[in-house]
């Protein structure tokens, strides 16, 4: 065996011994789901997980109260790997971001015992509020990924597939203020917000038979009025505007918010239109750490599914505010199988697959797929200083 596959065999038997407590640790989160901006319980127990593994660790980071940073090694090439553990809400974790936390932490675990034979140091960021709140935005506009030479995670899917295609979005919170009044005595009074959302809605209808293949648009309505004998004053939704760049999003996005503006103009009704977060990009991959995984994964038994002929993989495309990271650092977000496709992300019966024996195989091989590739980056690494230096003493 080579030296990179000893380093590769320790750090499998090394997560192979974490797993006891990496399963523990999901299932506590699992259990005790936090929504964005929430995850205090969350963020606390990776942080001390991290801490009694001998990572120093800064929670609070960067002024985000749910946020941390933990690092061990000092080698000169700073590796990321990102932990989510944010929930949705009333389903908990239909995302499987307890498993995303955990894998993370897994991998950082075994790789910090090496880190500096490998010439690394081993970071951990714990990232909040990514299923709406940009998170990883405001850590990323606070500094918190400056000088970082490579960023990854792994997110789970109902099958394995090795390239992440997000969507550009952006989220936005509508309200429509008209006048209540009596809707059996008084109509003539009011000035009807629940009919504002509703023109709007079919003004989005209209709208998509010319909005490209790339596009999503969606939303609820989130107050729609207190009494069918009262005509509401006030209303509120919530909508996603999802492209395929960051281009195609603004000019859509306008498109959209105008369907919003021709409800408040057919009733006469005020609308305000309210970023949620700042928008989400489309992701930029660092394609030699992407092949990495992919062998690594492959080495591993993972079932690997491709984009095009594959409708399971298909499905395999959401947004994250990770992949505005990957504008600022070189980075890959594979995702990893559950097995549990027909069912998908954000469906209730999602969140039940990422727990339980197939959800703990997961894990385990998330965790050491990503602590290969560490070591595969670490490897690229080290071969491109040693051949810069033997050009430099060449000239």
């Amino acid at each position: 065996m080579s030296e990179v596959d000893d380093r590769k065999a320790a750090l499998q038997a090394r997560i192979a011994e974490l797993q006891p407590s990496l399963v523990d640790l999901s299932e506590w989160l699992h259990a005790h789901p936090e929504t964005a901006w929430q995850e205090h319980a969350s963020a606390a127990r990776c942080a001390a997980y991290l801490r009694d593994h001998g990572f120093a660790v800064e929670e609070n980071y960067v002024g985000l109260e749910t946020a941390f940073h933990a690092v061990a090694g000092s080698g000169p090439f700073r590796l990321a790997l990102m932990a989510e553990y944010d929930a949705l809400p009333n389903i908990g974790h239909a995302c499987g971001h307890n498993l995303i936390a955990t894998m993370s932490l897994g991998a950082a675990v075994a790789l910090a015992e090496s880190a500096d034979d490998l010439g690394l140091t081993v970071e951990v960021f714990g990232t909040p509020a990514e299923e709406g709140g940009g998170g990883k935005i405001e850590m990323l506009d606070r500094g918190a990924f400056d000088g970082l030479g490579f960023a990854m995670m792994v997110h789970p899917a109902p099958v394995d597939v090795v390239r992440a295609r997000p969507f550009a979005v952006e989220h936005w919170e509508i309200t429509y203020t008209g006048h209540a009044s009596h809707a059996g005595s008084y109509p003539t009074e009011g000035v009807n917000a629940a009919d504002a959302f509703t023109v709007a809605e079919v003004a989005v209808g209209l709208l998509r038979q010319q909005l490209p293949a790339s596009v999503r648009v969606h939303g609820i309505v989130t107050h729609a009025g207190d009494a069918p004998n009262a005509i509401p004053g006030k209303t509120r939704g919530r909508w996603y505007v999802r492209a395929g760049d960051m281009a195609e999003l603004a000019e859509t996005a306008e498109k959209v918010k105008n369907c919003f503006r021709a409800g408040a103009l057919a009733t006469g009704c005020e609308v305000e239109i309210v970023d949620e977060s700042k928008p989400y990009s489309d992701m930029r991959t660092c394609e030699d750490a992407l092949g990495f995984y992919r062998a690594n994964a492959t080495a591993l038994g993972r079932d690997l599914h491709t984009e095009g002929d594959d409708p399971a993989a298909e499905m395999c495309r959401a947004s994250t505010d990770f992949a505005n990271v990957s504008w600022a650092v070189p980075a890959i977000h594979p995702y990893i199988g559950v097995d549990s496709f027909p069912v998908l992300n954000h469906q209730a019966e999602f969140a039940d697959a990422c727990v339980g024996a197939v959800a703990e195989r997961t894990l385990l091989d998330g965790a050491t797929a990503m602590a290969w590739t560490a070591v595969d980056v670490a490897e690229s690494v080290a071969g491109s200083v040693a051949a810069s230096s033997a050009g430099s003493d060449a000239s």
